[in-house]
C-alpha cells in the first residue's frame, strides 16, 4: 500500500542508473556487516578493510538495530505509540521498525523514507503489513521536510503522537548544513506526546581507531561522514524530556539480559526522548 511506485518495470531502468556500483556505499557496506546479500564486492572489500582498522566496528550494526528493537517495542509496549516515521531507513534486513511495531500492536502504521536506491528496489521487502496496520515507503531526502510530511501525511495521522526514527541518518548531514536545525524542524512537525529516536557514531579519545575508520571513509566511500561526540550527539534533544538513561552507548539503552555485567561500549551512541 504505497503511492511510490518502488518495483515498476517503468522505473526498473533509471533505479539501476542511479546505484553505482564502482564505489563503496554505507547503506550496502552496513547491510554486508548485518549479514545481508544486498551488497557488492566493492562494498565488501571496503567494510574489511574498516574492520582492520576497527575490529569492533561490525559491532555498531549490530548494536544499532538491537537498539532499535529495544526502542521500538518500549514506546509501543509501555508507551503506546502506533505510528512511526523512521528516516534513512537502509536496506531491510530482519527486525525492521514495522516488524517489531506489529508484533506487538499490528494496528501500528509505519512510514519509511530513504533516497538510495538501493533501499527502493528493495521497498516490498518493507511494504509487508498485519491487516490491521499500514506500512509506506517514501523515495525522499530527509532535508526536503515539506515533502516528507505531505506524503507521510497519507498514512499517518499528525494529529497523534509520532515515532520518529533517526538512526544514524544524521551523520551524513554536514555541520555546514546546521544538522541541529533539520531535527528541530522535523521534530516541531510531530504533535505533543511524539518521540524522537536517534543514533549516531561518535568520536571519542578513548576510541581512536573509530577515527581512523572514518577517515578511510570519507576518502572511498559514499555518503560522506561527519563524527560528533557524545555531547554534541546529546543536543540533538535539546527542549526534549530524555527518557533513561539519557543519550548512552546503543548497546547500554536499557540492554536485556545484561545482569550486573555492563554491556561493552560501542562508538554509536542513542537515545530516546519525548516532545512535551
Amino acid at each position: 500500500m504505497t503511492d511510490n511506485p518502488a518495483a515498476t518495470n517503468d522505473v526498473a531502468a533509471s533505479l539501476r542508473a542511479r546505484i553505482n556500483t564502482g564505489q563503496p556505499h554505507t547503506a550496502r557496506i552496513w547491510n554486508y556487516w548485518l549479514g545481508g546479500k544486498d551488497n557488492y564486492e566493492v562494498d565488501r572489500a571496503a567494510g574489511d578493510q574498516i574492520r582492520r582498522l576497527h575490529p569492533g566496528i561490525g559491532e555498531y550494526a549490530r548494536h544499532d538495530r538491537l537498539f532499535l528493537g529495544r526502542a521500538v517495542r518500549h514506546l509501543v509496549n509501555d508507551l503506546g505509540i502506533r505510528q512511526f516515521l523512521d528516516i534513512g531507513t537502509g536496506l531491510p534486513t530482519a527486525d525492521n521498525t514495522h516488524e517489531v511495531a506489529q508484533s506487538v500492536a499490528p494496528e501500528t502504521r509505519v512510514v519509511y523514507v530513504d533516497n538510495d536506491p538501493l533501499v527502493l528496489t528493495h521497498a516490498r521487502a518493507l511494504l509487508t503489513s498485519t491487516p490491521e496496520g499500514r506500512t509506506d515507503y517514501l523515495d525522499e531526502d530527509l532535508r526536503n521536510i515539506d515533502s516528507i510530511f505531505e506524503h507521510a501525511a497519507k498514512t499517518l495521522d499528525f494529529s497523534r503522537p509520532v515515532a520518529l526514527m533517526l538512526l544514524g541518518v544524521v551523520i551524513f548531514i554536514g555541520d555546514d548544513e546546521d544538522p541541529y536545525r533539520l531535527v528541530r524542524q522535523l521534530v516541531d512537525r510531530l504533535p505533543a506526546g511524539s518521540y524522537l529516536v536517534l543514533s549516531h557514531t561518535v568520536t571519542s579519545p578513548s576510541m581512536p581507531d573509530v577515527d581512523e575508520a572514518v577517515k578511510f571513509w570519507n576518502e572511498h566511500g559514499t555518503p560522506k561522514l561527519t563524527q560528533r561526540t557524545p555531547e554534541d550527539v546529546t543536543r540533538f534533544f535539546d527542549g526534549l524530556e530524555l527518557l533513561e538513561p539519557g543519550v548512552v552507548s546503543c548497546s547500554r539503552w536499557r540492554p536485556e539480559g545484561a545482569g550486573d555485567t555492563e554491556p561493552e561500549e560501542v562508538a554509536m551512541f542513542g537515545g530516546v526522548a519525548r516532545k512535551n
